[in-house]
């Protein structure tokens, strides 16, 4: 379940500049978790040294791709329209048009996709992406093509992705692919394969080249980031098997956030996602030490009940979550923490629900993802468990949820009013062309006045009122503020 969602770039077409040489045209679409977004420019970069170009224009595309999500049923019937929408388009308009869908979905809807439905020429699964232009020349002759084999090594650290729809000013790098974690309610496992971390020097490379393109922050991308660990390649599962030398010089997470914040000192880092039993103190330390790793954390958690985290097959309790909030406040006071939450799974009570309530009003979450469960075809959960909570307790207890949410992200962007803070402008404001939109360190959205700044700009901003979501401010002159640029 966890992810990197940014709800405004969900279905969005994605564009790269144009080469001249390239005559074909590519319309490409994510849905789902930040790594989906991450992995569109991984398959856009190897589509441009095949010939293409993107477009916007779907009924121009010679191929149309969807980057698919299996995380909840929700998003796998929006795939669903949209590939409707694909066919209706080829049919009508232009007969010619592939139609290929990649990711999760891929994997696991393969026979239904290509054989039962017909409704797709290609299907490509997270790690074979490099296949691409030998399955393109499969369908060329005229048949469908499939690869959806999940790698034990494949990180793409090799390639250059392109940045599509960037605002040139935050990137996101992948680190880690696949996932170790057995949670019974997610399919990621089953979709993403087993757990591999990327070369060090890679990730390094690629944050300096950001950095030199004028990138001014970089989030840290993975399933489980707090489990990266890059021991000269292999599964972490094996890391137990490696040589000496190979543990004595690995580097963990906490190791390769340290050598990102020294190697591009001015560039602020973040990174997501995170999970409890993989967040060591160390990780905590070396936020704290560097002023350029920003001041925030996912943490989902997913339930405050000890039963059914375990029946969840977290390997965490409430206590020790309980006791990794008071490190994270301890050694970075003004710490933003953010959740993912799951009502209504498989035997909650109405105990277990009173326990996730209690368990935000000790934490006092800034923000949060919260859904009701959705039983995923493929998982433990699924195979195992009843969807005994009936749809109306689903909802009630989701609001409850939702409304004590709504009511702490106030208590905290409340905390914001007074001070200045720096703030790293992104583009214009949604509501008005007359203000900047950024996010301070702890990842909450900024909004003030233009005047003479710029995207990309560093601005110290004295915040003077709030939302439960946005601050809004206006901007000082550095004399006047009371920070410096990161």
């Amino acid at each position: 379940m966890e992810k990197i969602i940014d709800e405004s770039k969900q279905g969005e077409a994605l564009i790269l500049d144009k080469k001249d040489s390239n005559k074909r045209k590519l319309f490409i679409e994510s849905y789902g978790c930040q790594m989906n977004f991450s992995d569109s420019e991984i398959v856009a970069s190897i589509l441009t040294e095949q010939g293409y170009n993107t477009t916007q224009n779907l009924e121009d595309a010679d191929l149309v791709l969807v980057n698919t999500c299996s995380i909840r049923d929700k998003a796998e019937q929006t795939v669903r329209k949209r590939l409707e929408k694909y066919n209706a388009v080829k049919k009508e308009l232009n007969p010619k048009m592939k139609v290929g869908v990649l990711g999760c979905m891929a994997e696991r809807l393969k026979s239904k996709f290509l054989e039962e439905e017909k409704i797709v020429d290609l299907v490509v699964g997270p790690d074979a992406y490099k296949d691409l232009p030998n399955l393109l020349a499969e369908v060329e002759d005229g048949r469908d093509a499939i690869n959806v084999i999940l790698s034990k090594e494949e990180t793409y650290g090799d390639i250059s992705p392109v940045r599509l729809n960037t605002n040139g000013v935050t990137a996101f790098v992948s680190i880690t692919r696949g996932c170790d974690n057995m949670c019974t309610f997610c399919v990621v496992p089953f979709t993403r394969g087993r757990e591999r971390s990327r070369d060090t020097q890679s990730i390094i490379e690629e944050i300096n080249e950001l950095w030199d393109k004028g990138y001014k922050e970089v989030t840290l991308l993975g399933q489980n980031v707090d489990s990266y660990l890059w021991y000269g390649g292999g599964l972490k599962k094996d890391f137990e098997k490696a040589s000496d030398l190979q543990k004595a010089t690995a580097v963990n997470f906490a190791k390769l956030l340290d050598l990102c914040a020294k190697a591009q000192p001015k560039m602020r880092f973040r990174f997501s996602t995170s999970n409890p039993q993989d967040l060591t103190l160390d990780v905590i330390e070396t936020m704290a030490k560097h002023r350029n790793i920003c001041n925030y954390i996912h943490l989902p958690v997913q339930s405050g009940s000890n039963r059914i985290l375990k029946a969840m097959n977290r390997l965490h309790t409430r206590e020790e979550y309980f006791e990794l909030i008071d490190n994270i406040k301890r050694l970075i006071p003004d710490c933003a923490i953010s959740q993912d939450m799951i009502t209504g799974f498989p035997t909650e009570t109405e105990e277990d629900h009173q326990d996730t309530l209690s368990l935000m009003e000790y934490v006092k979450y800034d923000f949060g993802f919260m859904f009701a469960y959705s039983e995923r075809p493929g998982t433990l959960a699924e195979r195992k468990m009843e969807d005994d909570i009936p749809a109306a307790i689903k909802k009630r207890r989701l609001n409850e949820i939702i409304a004590l949410q709504q009511k702490h992200s106030l208590l905290r962007t409340k905390e914001h009013v007074g001070k200045v803070e720096e703030v790293l402008i992104e583009k214009s404001s949604k509501r008005s062309d007359a203000h900047w939109s950024g996010r301070n360190t702890q990842n909450t959205v900024v909004v003030f006045p233009k005047e003479h700044y710029k995207v990309g700009d560093f601005v110290n901003v004295k915040i003077t009122d709030c939302t439960s979501a946005t601050l809004i401010g206006i901007p000082l002159a550095p004399e006047e503020g009371t920070l410096t640029q990161a």
